[in-house]
């Protein structure tokens, strides 16, 4: 079970965290999470390429650590880098110590001031410990969330919930990974387009 938009509740109870942009510009900020990886991360950056788009990729650690090349060159396109723990792991069922020594892992390697928890599930404990150690560091959530790691859920369906959910400001959430790649190579190109049309722009974070 997840919603494709962030209900107001999550947001009043975790106020600390970047849920969205300002609304006033016709500005879009595309996220990627889970890779880099081969076959994916390259297809995406080649659809940004071809929009003039960018977007914010939060790495897990490991994935870094495997494909540096792959790394390299989300930077070297000038798109953002985000910490996205070092093994994936969820919050809620990891002890603080832990989770904070899988968070730091990633941290030395992407040297980022974004971090986004996996699945979204973080502890207030956690998030303090990280606020603490890296005042200026912005724990990023999302206000629409694709879907398209959901093996259930079509492709269309997944373009359309990016395109009935998105306003001016809105963080939208995909994957660069082997998982999400039938729907994110669908729904990809077709928001970028989409959106363009409507003369948006596509900024990193």
């Amino acid at each position: 079970m997840y919603l494709i938009k962030s209900p107001r509740l999550l947001k009043w109870y975790y106020p600390e965290l970047t849920w969205h942009m300002e609304r006033t510009d016709k500005v879009i900020y595309l996220t990627f999470d889970d890779g880099p990886i081969p076959d994916v991360t390259p297809f995406v950056l080649k659809t940004l390429r071809m929009f003039e788009a960018k977007a914010t990729f939060f790495c897990i650690g490991d994935n870094v650590r495997k494909y540096p090349e792959i790394f390299s060159a989300l930077k070297d396109e000038g798109h953002s880098i985000g910490n996205h723990t070092f093994n994936h792991l969820k919050g809620w069922k990891t002890p603080d110590k832990i989770y904070l020594e899988n968070f730091e892992l990633c941290q030395e390697i992407t040297g980022t001031e974004l971090f986004r928890p996996p699945y979204g599930r973080v502890r207030k404990s956690q998030i303090a410990e990280i606020k603490r150690r890296y005042p200026n560091l912005k724990v990023v959530m999302w206000d629409v969330l694709s879907g398209d790691f959901d093996l259930q859920l079509s492709p269309v369906k997944c373009l359309n919930n990016v395109l009935t959910h998105t306003e001016n400001g809105s963080i939208v959430v995909f994957h660069d990974s082997q998982k999400a790649f039938d729907r994110l190579k669908y729904a990809l190109p077709k928001t970028l387009e989409h959106f363009a049309a409507q003369g948006y722009n596509f900024r990193a974070l």
